[in-house]
């Protein structure tokens, strides 16, 4: 008999916070076309649900486009 395993599928916001963690950050431009969501639902996902999951949110402005990073908060 063999054994199935069940894997869980990363979820959108897994996505969101993998983009959040890379060295240079991410646009919102880049985090609506890798989530097919619109502006303001990223802007609440990182608000709301990724700030729940112990990320600290901090953004800057490089080259007149405002780029996020995020690391987990102590």
């Amino acid at each position: 008999m063999a054994t199935t395993t069940k894997t869980k599928t990363p979820s959108k916001l897994d996505a969101l916070e993998k983009l959040l963690a890379r060295k240079n950050g991410v646009s919102i431009a880049e985090m609506m076309t890798a989530t097919g969501w619109q502006q303001h639902s990223v802007r609440g996902a990182m608000a709301g649900a990724l700030k729940k999951r112990g990320l600290t949110i901090t953004s800057q402005k490089v080259a007149d486009v405002r780029r996020y990073h995020a690391e987990v908060s102590a």
